[in-house]
């Protein structure tokens, strides 16, 4: 079993592992320009202590039972914040909460989509183990998220930035590491030797767990971090997933040892060169697609607003339909020659290249009135006007050899 919180019967693979995080304020602690979001979060937090300095003020000198319930007090304009049930607690207890500058950090919102996010367990839902895995910005970590329970269809991908709980649906994040503090470790050991607060890093996966595949594999060298990679390849075996679709729709998966020590190998050496694409997408090779454009193309014309497919007249029915193999990039710039096969490869229940065409755009929250725009990212954060065009074409190249490598894999023999 990769992990189960509940027995303690059954051989786990993993000491922890967590829900991504859940803000139920996505729009204001998510922003592709950190600057932005930077100024969002303290305009919200300084609304929110001036809430709770109003709150005090209407308060004093009344007993405890007379002070007003939250929900008929606060000020619920949808411009300013927006509150939850445990930021109305925490007012009603009035404790003002600083804006933090190290609570700033990088998260995966969706597959093959980073964004600046806010991480603070009083303006952020739920952390559940989150601040165990990445705790800080500075933090190393890989994470293997898969579907949870309940979940419209079985997906898997790494990530080695904090991730969002809607990056893959009612994900499980299982770590290469946990950090603990420093402190509570040398308490536990006898023999440690005396540390100064912090913390400290050791492996997730479990003694138990490597003794399993040690023993089915008398003589070989593996490592915890070999069998976390064998995990990954494992996943995104067709056979696998075929074989046990019923039990992954039920409950987490369990990850079985292969017969063959070479086919063990070949599922880890497989996750390795998954997880290299799947990290490090945005660097991969650009797919060389056809770029048609307007005239001579300068920085301002990456611009990308929201992409779209040209279309076409299907010969069957003779509707116009979506031509996926051109993808209209915004009016100057038009992209052609994309392989139908890279549409195949499919994670959290849609292309990658589709998250890339919802994602890498100029989006407007209804409720806030808060922009979120994909080309702060490629400006600021990345120094590169045409990352969204490269991204595209990066994911292009991520989707052909993934299938590659998945369709290489060998036979699921257990």
């Amino acid at each position: 079993m990769l992990g189960d919180k509940a027995s303690v019967s059954d051989i786990v693979l993993f000491d922890n592992y967590s829900n991504g995080v859940k803000t139920n304020r996505d729009a204001w602690v998510y922003n592709a320009s950190r600057s932005a979001l930077k100024k969002t979060v303290g305009k919200m937090i300084g609304f929110y202590n001036s809430e709770v300095e109003r709150y005090s003020a209407t308060c004093s000198g009344l007993p405890k039972q007379a002070w007003p319930d939250p929900d008929a007090f606060v000020d619920f304009d949808s411009t300013k914040m927006s509150w939850t049930r445990e930021v109305k607690q925490d007012l009603a207890r009035q404790n003002h909460r600083p804006f933090r500058q190290e609570g700033i950090v990088r998260s995966l919102y969706r597959p093959f989509f980073k964004s600046w996010m806010y991480f603070d367990r009083n303006f952020n839902n739920c952390v559940y183990q989150m601040p165990r895995i990445f705790p800080d910005a500075a933090a190393q970590n890989l994470v293997i998220c898969v579907a949870g329970v309940g979940a419209r269809s079985f997906s898997v991908l790494m990530s080695d930035t904090l991730p969002c709980l809607d990056n893959i649906e009612k994900g499980q994040c299982f770590p290469l590491y946990l950090y603990d503090e420093a402190a509570q470790v040398a308490k536990d050991n006898l023999f440690a030797a005396p540390v100064e607060t912090g913390l400290s890093r050791r492996d997730a996966m479990t003694d138990a767990g490597i003794a399993h595949f040690h023993a089915a594999y008398p003589g070989e060298q593996i490592s915890k971090e070999d069998l976390f990679y064998y995990v990954y390849g494992i996943l995104h075996s067709p056979c696998y997933r075929e074989r046990f679709a019923d039990n992954l729709s039920k409950e987490l998966p369990r990850i079985p040892a292969v017969k063959k020590a070479v086919d063990f190998w070949a599922f880890s050496t497989a996750g390795r060169a998954l997880a290299d694409l799947h990290l490090n997408y945005e660097t991969v090779e650009p797919y060389p697609l056809t770029i048609e454009a307007k005239g001579k193309l300068t920085d301002a014309d990456y611009r990308v607003e929201k992409m779209k497919f040209a279309r076409k007249k299907d010969p069957e029915t003779g509707k116009n339909v979506n031509d996926r193999s051109t993808v209209i990039y915004n009016p100057s710039i038009t992209l052609k020659g994309i392989p139908e096969a890279a549409w195949e490869y499919v994670v959290n229940g849609k292309a990658a290249l589709d998250w890339v065409m919802e994602r890498q755009a100029v989006r407007t929250d209804k409720k806030s009135g808060i922009v979120n725009d994909a080309n702060d990212w490629a400006v600021e954060t990345m120094g590169n006007p045409r990352y969204p065009l490269e991204l595209f074409q990066r994911v292009v190249t991520v989707s052909l050899e993934t299938q590659k490598i998945v369709n290489a894999l060998p036979a699921l023999d257990i």
